[in-house]
C-alpha cells in the first residue's frame, strides 16, 4: 500500500493534457499515449517516496516548499503534506518552458 495519497490540481491535469496533445500533434496518438502512461507512472512513484524530487533551483519556489520531480522532458512541481500524508501535484511542465513565471501564477 502506498504511504501517501497523490492528488493533482485541475491546473496540473490541464497542463498534462496540453503536453500530451502537443505530442499527439507532432508524433501521433500512440506516442502520446505512451508518454501519458510513462508520466503518470512517474507521478505515482511519489506515493511511495515523495522525497525522490529535489528542491527547485529558484529560492522563491523553495520558500513555498515546492519539490520538483525531474523526468526525461518534464518537471513535476508538488508539495508534501506530512501530517495528512498527501502529495499535491500543482504543475507538470516541459523543461524548456519558463516555469518560474508559470508556477508563480498558480
Amino acid at each position: 500500500m502506498a504511504k501517501y495519497t497523490v492528488i493533482r490540481t485541475d491546473t496540473a491535469d490541464s497542463l498534462i493534457h496540453k503536453i500530451i496533445l502537443g505530442i499527439a500533434e507532432k508524433f501521433g496518438a500512440e506516442v502520446a499515449i505512451e508518454k501519458l502512461v510513462e508520466l503518470e507512472g512517474q507521478i505515482m512513484l511519489l506515493a511511495d517516496n515523495p522525497y525522490i524530487g529535489t528542491d527547485p533551483r529558484y529560492m522563491i519556489l523553495r520558500r513555498q516548499r515546492y519539490k520538483v520531480l525531474i523526468t526525461e522532458k518534464n518537471l513535476v512541481f508538488y508539495k508534501i503534506d506530512e501530517k495528512e500524508k498527501v502529495v499535491t501535484v500543482y504543475a507538470v511542465l516541459d523543461q524548456r518552458q519558463d516555469y518560474l513565471n508559470i508556477i508563480r501564477g498558480l
